[in-house]
């Protein structure tokens, strides 16, 4: 069950850099100002998921050495909590935005909204980790 969700999971982090990387450059090519921290935040959250999700499927199979249970709840925590503080500092962000339209404005709902989608997936995934590690597997 973990597996399929690894690989949505990985979808939707890719759609989350994609996303946000076409925002960031539109804000530091095409305006005077850097681009936003929470659309920044968003670049480095999917990267991070990335690194998770080869920690979390390879060393359990491959290199049981660096396994453990309760880092591999950590992580998948860690991973839930940026998700859920980079898709709600966006949707904060574009609140406050005086006008909002075009490409980029999509973009940028898009992106809160597959930000948000990826917390419920690795809300998902840490209740199932934890679920399984507290009944004893």
């Amino acid at each position: 069950l973990l597996l399929p969700l690894r690989v949505v999971q990985a979808v939707f982090a890719v759609v989350v850099l994609g996303l946000s990387g076409y925002v960031a450059h539109w804000y530091n090519a095409d305006t005077l100002t850097a681009s936003p921290g929470q659309i920044n935040f968003l670049i480095v959250t999917p990267i991070f998921s990335f690194l998770s999700i080869l920690y979390l499927e390879l060393s359990p199979r491959f290199v049981k050495k660096a396994y453990n249970p309760y880092a591999h709840l950590a992580v998948e925590a860690v991973n839930m909590l940026f998700f859920f503080a980079g898709f709600i500092a966006l949707a904060a962000f574009l609140g406050r935005l005086l006008f909002c339209r075009g490409s980029v404005c999509a973009a940028a709902r898009a992106d809160a909204v597959f930000g948000a989608f990826s917390w419920a997936l690795w809300t998902a995934s840490t209740a199932l980790v934890a679920l399984d590690m507290f009944k004893g597997g």
